[in-house]
């Protein structure tokens, strides 16, 4: 699939110099910390050494007062607490976070993942019922709640009081919980809107420390669960999200929490040393690996058989049984693996063999006996494949339920609304969405959806795009540059890793096909002869013929770093090729 190549900007003239010089980096660095807000030494200080001195006061957040008295009211009283949370990553592990941080203070209490075939999304009837069955007076609902109106009534109606931390967007009416605690309220004042899930349990967590006066280093503990949450969620990693990624990041690569080692060890990223005690890690562990091996991991036990099992692994703190969790888990993603290619091959067909399909605007696929623990990833992989907004569905207890992913620029969650007057719930992102509908309604649903679609995505929306930071020359590679835009990470959402071009390029007849898809190349430059650097093209092995025999080039790539053999060596990971004639 062709891709569109938009180079970003470029910041003002004035301003680069100024920063080059202050910090004494190239030019193209200055412009890389310009294009990301940094347009001052003290601004880059504070990018470049994230402090965890930098967070909010935690009690910014609307409603935090009133969430941290009733949580105190119900330590004293010895009052049961069930803290609940949704069944993937960010539901989870703020599930395990704020569980662990309470039961520090609180014996009575207990963790609740609603079952995602029985129960489905969000706060259920069933939870609640179980709640009010076994005692419970306080639920705290982490990653779900904020559109829980009818549920939170009914569990008043028990009493049972709810407090919701929610990141989310509200409807025009909030529920009636003790608190309701989301940046995106129209009414909240807190200066860093886009926290994860388990970021808001880490804030709550802050908040009663502050407020009773106990260390914050105790709170440090959390900081993994964190990290990976605001990596799988792709969240922005701008702001207080990066601060919390960098010191999470440090945690899971220096000491891990059990459950998080025993993953990585099932995922050949870490390895036990004979000679000692101590935990040997083959490679730096990144954000993207949280989001490629531990997420994928911990959302299986969800869509597979229960997201009880991941809180429990989160929580465990013997190896012993973290590896047994660990073992089942790796088992579920396994089967989901198996599920998602089957379902995603089945999906392509059905698009294949429709022309109408072909030519729409977006993706509704419909099959009662798809799977409902992998949908939202085979929507995930169909807006690969054809680049468009796109919704799965399947059926799960009589009613139709769907995950909705989308392209860059174009808000999914508006669209949805848009057609709401066919739905029964929905929620979710600009960029992912959850929906359920009755079957009745599912033909008027997908034509309002395509109308809405076709009336409002752009052209330019329905082709990939690649961002580009700057152009470079070869010769600006160097160790030092390198270093430097290391320092850049960790990259997400409003900080990705930095894209770079460079033109009229040539390969130094190396060019050969490995894996039969990719592509390893030497590439050079006319203007810079003597200089060449190590290349791979992943997927891309079609560029073969293109590329050889010294024909000119360009490319669009990152700059990382390759180990083999112990020795480490700067390797272009070539994103998009575009070649033209002499």
């Amino acid at each position: 699939m062709e891709k569109r190549w938009v180079v970003k900007d470029p910041c003002d003239d004035n301003l680069i110099n100024k920063l080059s010089e202050s910090l004494s980096i190239d030019k193209v660095l200055a412009r890389l910390l310009a294009q990301r807000g940094v347009t001052s030494f003290p601004e880059a200080k504070d990018f470049f050494r994230p402090s965890l001195d930098s967070l909010h006061d935690p009690f910014l957040i609307k409603d935090m007062d009133k969430a941290i008295v009733r949580i105190e009211e119900a330590i004293v009283a010895d009052e049961r607490i069930m803290v609940y949370g949704d069944y993937d990553v960010d539901g989870t592990t703020a599930v395990a976070l704020t569980y662990a941080f309470l039961a520090d203070f609180h014996d009575n209490i207990e963790f609740y993942i609603p079952d995602r075939y029985k129960e489905g999304y969000g706060i259920s009837s069933e939870g609640i019922d179980y709640a009010a069955q076994n005692g419970v007076k306080l639920i705290i609902a982490l990653d779900c709640g904020i559109k829980a109106l009818n549920q939170v009534n009914y569990a008043l109606e028990k009493g049972v009081d709810f407090i919701i931390c929610d990141h989310h967007r509200p409807g025009d009416v909030l529920p009636e919980a003790v608190a309701v605690l989301d940046p995106k309220r129209d009414d909240c004042p807190y200066p860093y809107k886009e926290l994860s899930g388990c970021g808001l349990g880490f804030k709550l967590a802050q908040a009663y420390y502050q407020k009773n006066r106990l260390p914050f280093e105790r709170l440090e503990k959390f900081l993994d669960l964190v990290a990976v949450s605001i990596a799988a969620d792709i969240v922005p990693i701008t702001g207080e999200n990066r601060i919390l990624s960098y010191f999470g990041l440090q945690r899971l690569n220096f000491d891990p929490r059990p459950g998080f080692e025993s993953i990585l060890f099932y995922s050949n990223v870490i390895r036990k040393s004979h000679a000692c005690d101590k935990t040997v890690f083959t490679r730096e562990i990144t954000i993207g690996d949280a989001v490629f091996l531990i997420g994928p991991r911990i959302n299986a036990a969800g869509r597979i058989e229960s997201g009880n099992a991941a809180v429990e692994l989160l929580l465990c703190e013997r190896m012993g049984e973290t590896h047994i969790l660990s073992q089942n888990i790796n088992n579920n993603n396994t089967e989901r693996r198996s599920l998602d290619t089957e379902i995603t091959r089945q999906a392509l067909e059905m698009i294949e063999s429709n022309p109408e399909l072909q030519r729409s605007k977006s993706t509704i696929l419909y099959n009662p006996d798809w799977h409902k623990g992998v949908i939202g990833i085979v929507a995930s992989r169909l807006t690969e494949s054809y680049y468009r907004p796109t919704v799965i569905l399947t059926e799960s207890n009589g009613v139709i339920t769907g995950s909705a992913r989308s392209v860059k620029d174009f808000d999914v969650y508006d669209a949805i609304d848009a057609c709401s007057e066919y739905l029964d719930h929905f929620g979710g992102h600009k960029y992912a969405a959850g929906l359920s509908l009755k079957p009745e309604n599912l033909e008027k649903f997908r034509m309002a959806f395509e109308e809405t679609v076709a009336s409002t995505i752009t052209e330019n929306m329905l082709v990939p795009e690649i961002e580009i930071d700057a152009e470079l020359k070869l010769s600006q590679i160097t160790p030092k540059f390198f270093r430097i835009l290391k320092q850049f990470a960790p990259h997400g959402p409003g900080n990705m890793s930095p894209v770079f071009l460079t033109r009229g390029v040539i390969d130094k007849n190396s060019a050969r096909i490995v894996g039969q898809k990719h592509l390893k190349l030497i590439i050079s430059h006319p203007d810079e002869p003597g200089i060449s650097i190590n290349a791979i093209a992943f997927q891309q092995a079609s560029h073969f013929d293109a590329v050889n025999w010294g024909k000119y080039f360009d490319i669009v790539y990152q700059i990382e770093e390759n180990e083999w053999n112990g020795t480490r060596t700067l390797q272009l990971n070539i994103k998009d090729i575009k070649t033209y004639l002499e």
